[in-house]
């Protein structure tokens, strides 16, 4: 997910924007936004962006022929994506937060036969370095929530492909 629309801002369809991107600005380099319904339907919904400015901590966007209030709030609360095709190619070794979310993770500690610890359900940033928080699914070996940093010390392999990660880490911690 690239950002969330949070609330309707003004009388003349402008919306409040949560972004995900790094520097938070960077959203708005995507345009058309894809919009996911997340209550329900799940439905996506194609937009543009024909405006936008920091405002104060936060960023506030037009949406291309939302021009009210009450347009603009049926809007508010769902996720915004963007195209995988338009992000910049990342070297090899590097990769997005979204292409690892919801991989499976296996761990293969000390020589032992891989054992799955669970799925990667998101991802968090805490300065020194980004954190998995790897959450218990379908044959995972117990059901505790794990929280596994991401540096290559720890990487055996990503395979994107395969929907799976290996690591190196000690399954009782």
């Amino acid at each position: 997910m690239a950002g969330k629309l949070v609330s309707a801002y003004g009388i003349k369809g402008w919306v409040k924007i949560h972004s995900y991107t790094d520097p938070v600005e960077n959203i708005f380099r995507f345009n058309p936004w894809y919009l996911i319904n997340t209550e329900g339907s799940q439905k996506v919904t194609a937009v543009e962006i024909d405006d936008y400015r920091a405002h104060g901590k936060g960023l506030v966007a037009h949406i291309k022929n939302v021009n009210d209030r009450d347009a603009a709030a049926l809007m508010c609360q769902q996720l915004v994506t963007v195209d995988m095709g338009d992000f910049p190619k990342l070297p090899a070794g590097e990769y997005y937060w979204r292409e690892l979310i919801g991989l499976d993770v296996f761990s293969q500690f000390e020589g032992s036969d891989p054992v799955l610890l669970g799925k990667i359900t998101s991802m968090m940033e805490t300065g020194a370095n980004d954190v998995m928080v790897v959450s218990p699914c379908d044959g995972s070996i117990d059901k505790r929530e794990r929280l596994l940093p991401f540096v290559d010390m720890y990487i055996i392999e990503v395979v994107i492909p395969e929907g799976r990660m290996l690591v190196s880490w000690d399954p009782e911690f």
